[in-house]
């Protein structure tokens, strides 16, 4: 029998998170996010979160995975600036690892590194604004190559 690793709860940060239930060793695959592989334009039609919370995680192929159908746990990882966790996309999938050990209790997290194909101006800033917290924070969940 296989211990459960991770947790979906509510987060200091934002809404829900991942936590680790057990110490995670760094470089450990903890899970692969899931759901269904669309384009960016459908995905978005069915948004009706808040502003600046999505299920949608962006593939290199241009299409995303759209957690909010058929997803499953990975999509309550939060952004940090100083994330513990990474996302590496195989394919037209993604799996999180550990980037640092993870002591159980810790909140996962990733960097999101959005970017927007409009101007970027103080609304939008507004609207991707961070609540990490970190000393490293940049205040904003936009990549930090995004002017």
């Amino acid at each position: 029998m296989r211990l459960r690793r991770i947790t979906a709860r509510r987060s200091p940060v934002h809404g829900k998170g991942l936590f680790a239930l057990r110490p995670i060793a760094a470089g450990e695959r903890l899970i692969e996010y899931k759901g269904e592989v669309t384009t960016w334009r459908r995905a978005s039609a069915r948004q009706q979160s808040a502003a600046g919370h999505t299920f949608v995680f962006g593939l290199t192929s241009g299409r995303v995975i759209d957690g909010s159908r058929g997803g499953n746990g990975a999509r309550f990882l939060n952004h940090a600036c100083m994330p513990n966790c990474e996302a590496i996309e195989v394919g037209d999938r993604v799996f999180i690892y550990a980037l640092v050990a993870v002591a159980a209790g810790e909140e996962l997290f990733i960097d999101y590194g959005l970017t927007v194909d409009d101007e970027v101006t103080e609304e939008v800033r507004a609207q991707y604004s961070c609540r990490c917290g970190t000393s490293a924070c940049r205040q904003s969940m936009l990549s930090a190559g995004q002017p």
